[in-house]
Parts: C-alpha cells; sequence; structure tokens
C-alpha cells in the first residue's frame, strides 16, 4: 500500500464498505451520508470554535475525507477525476474581497 496513492485510499475504503456490507445495509444511501458529512463538519467547527487541539482537527477532516470517498463510491463517481475537474474550473475564476475575506467563486451579477 502507497499512502500516497488516491487509488490505495479509494481501495481501502472500498473493502471497509463492502466488510460492513454498507451496499446491502443502509451504509451507501446517499441522505444518510449527507448527514454524517454534517455531522463531521459540525465536529469540524466544533475544533475550530472551541479551541481543540490539531490532533483532533486533524482526525475529523479525516473523518470527511473518507465520507466523502465513500460517497463516490456509493454514488458511483470518480472523485479523483472531478477534483481535477473542479481544479481546472476555479483555476479559471477571478477572486474578490468580501468583508474582509477572499473569495473565489463564480460570481454572477443579480
Amino acid at each position: 500500500m502507497n499512502p500516497d496513492s488516491y487509488n490505495d485510499m479509494l481501495a481501502e475504503v472500498q473493502f471497509f464498505h463492502d466488510k460492513h456490507d454498507f451496499k446491502n445495509t443502509g451504509g451507501e444511501e446517499l441522505m444518510y451520508r449527507v448527514a454524517l458529512m454534517a455531522e463531521e463538519l459540525g465536529e469540524i467547527s466544533s475544533c475550530v470554535s472551541k479551541g481543540k487541539s490539531k490532533e483532533k482537527l486533524t482526525e475529523e477532516c479525516a473523518d470527511l475525507f473518507i465520507l466523502l470517498i465513500g460517497t463516490a463510491i456509493a454514488a458511483d463517481f470518480d472523485l479523483k477525476q472531478a477534483f481535477w475537474d473542479k481544479m481546472e474550473k476555479l483555476q479559471k475564476r477571478e477572486s474578490k474581497m468580501i468583508n474582509g475575506r477572499i473569495r473565489v467563486s463564480d460570481f454572477r451579477d443579480v
């Protein structure tokens, strides 16, 4: 296993899904996965807002990353390709300062 390989990470998450039979026991149901990701975002927010340790923040971010990879498995899409496709779009966008913070978005006149 190569810890720097996305394909190895994907295989490890797939193994975890297979081990616990997520496909047949509701673990790959997309609304459930969205709820789990929202829960992890809440835990990440708590780490930041309550000044928890870097180690705890790191763990919660890893949980979210694992859930994202698992969601790609459940929804049958290539997350690695989606990443590169989105980065290509983002690299073409302009940035703006909004309320003193930088934003890079698809700004549209409303």
